[in-house]
């Protein structure tokens, strides 16, 4: 699954030699010296991508931008790179969830499979951004009533409860019921419960 790599190095050197490595294996590469410039032209999150960031670069060092990121939202998968390896380092940038981190000089197997695990990382998070949208359109295009119903039904209330709780008759509330599941797109009830805590319903 070919993506961008945001590659950001202060050595150009290294930044010429790993983009010809990942272009020639399909990836599109934009390459930056420092993390300020990845921070001044971010990357489009719409966009299957992922970041190779180097640990040490002048100014804004490569946690420091996974922190910056991070607080900004973002959810570009990140390998790190570095020369000069330590436990703390790589401890704490896997803790704020870096998806590797490799030491130069790096063979290119090893490389190529990290990036790749980053992009279905990042098409994964991407496909549940989208599920979620669909979901959040599907909500916003029931009636205020149908809405009520939805998190009733949701909560394990039944029809007749409902029926009481809003002041109408069961028959009513069983044709609200049967609009919510198709305006849903569910054939369950358990569909319409996952997709109620899937949009933060129930919490």
């Amino acid at each position: 699954m070919p993506g961008c790599v945001h590659v950001v190095d202060d050595d150009a050197s290294f930044r010429t030699a790993i983009e010809r490595r990942l272009t020639l294996a399909g990836y599109q590469v934009a390459t930056y010296p420092s993390a300020q410039q990845l921070l001044d032209s971010p990357p489009d999150e719409n966009e299957l991508c992922c970041i190779l960031l180097d640990v040490r670069i002048p100014g804004l060092s490569g946690p420091e931008l996974q922190g910056r990121l991070n607080a900004l939202g973002s959810t570009l998968p990140i390998v790190f790179l570095t020369g000069h390896p330590d436990t703390p380092t790589t401890v704490r940038t896997i803790k704020a969830g870096a998806e590797d981190f490799l030491t130069k000089p790096v063979e290119s197997e090893e490389l190529l499979g990290a990036i790749e695990r980053a992009m279905a990382r990042h098409a994964a998070v991407r496909g549940e951004q989208h599920r979620l949208e669909e979901m959040r359109a599907l909500l916003a295009a029931l009636t205020a009533r149908e809405r009520q119903v939805f998190g009733l039904v949701v909560r394990g209330k039944l029809n007749k409860q409902i029926a009481h709780e809003l002041g109408t008759t069961e028959r009513t509330i069983k044709a609200h019921r049967h609009q919510v599941m198709e305006k849903m797109k569910v054939q369950s009830l358990a569909e319409l419960v996952t997709m109620a805590e899937r949009l933060g319903l129930l919490s």
